[in-house]
């Protein structure tokens, strides 16, 4: 008896070894079903994502024209309930290349007022024909109303000897080298029409040939 008893005593003081988990001090369940997380699938890590090659993004329109605002208006009438205030917007636009116009427009806002300019100014584009120095082939004079302007070819390295809206029609025209003066009215919608109307009534070397024969 005391030898069945003393082997008990062994057995029960033998410690029983279990394999268990390290815990992490939460009672959370594992979130997702065991798979890695979608980010770190690639090998990349998730906040180091590069830009997609062929991701779509807002495209850049190249300008065909460059543009330029002359002079804006206020413009006030007055009216039975108080005064309603518009701004008239003169602007040129031009490609450096010989092709030029202008446009007028009116709105309650000024931006509003030079996109109705600019729909305007693409609708009155004309070519100007420009000599081998970047002027004119030959002196001529514009007139609209009361205004004057006397357009004169210079040599090279003179550059455009011009002021205010003339200036404007003839650096976005692509003139490099002129003479010019504005004679009457200063205003500037009228020097910018009579300086268009001298810049139409140019000729060619080949229109003077054809005159002559």
């Amino acid at each position: 008896m005391v030898e069945e008893e003393k082997v008990e005593v062994q057995q029960e003081a033998e410690p029983v070894v279990q394999e268990t988990e390290p815990s992490t001090g939460t009672n959370e369940r594992p979130r997702g079903n065991g798979r890695t997380p979608r980010g770190n699938r690639g090998g990349k890590p998730s906040g180091d994502r590069g830009a997609r090659k062929g991701a779509r993004g807002p495209k850049k329109e190249e300008k065909q024209y460059e543009e330029r605002v002359v002079s804006i208006n206020r413009i006030s009438r007055t009216v039975k309930g108080g005064r309603k205030i518009r701004f008239a917007a003169l602007v040129v636009i031009g490609d450096m290349k010989g092709n030029v116009g202008y446009g007028t427009g009116k709105a309650t806002e000024v931006p509003e007022a030079i996109k109705k300019a600019l729909e305007n100014a693409r609708r009155n584009l004309f070519h100007v024909y420009l000599v081998k120095n970047g002027t004119l082939s030959h002196d001529i004079v514009g007139k609209y109303g009361a205004s004057q302007v006397y357009l004169k070819p210079a040599p090279e390295g003179t550059g455009v000897v011009a002021g205010g809206p003339v200036r404007a029609v003839l650096e976005l025209a692509g003139v490099r080298n002129i003479y010019s003066k504005v004679y009457g009215s200063r205003t500037p919608i009228n020097c910018i029409r009579a300086t268009v109307n001298g810049l139409q009534n140019m000729k060619t070397f080949a229109q003077v040939q054809m005159l002559r024969k």
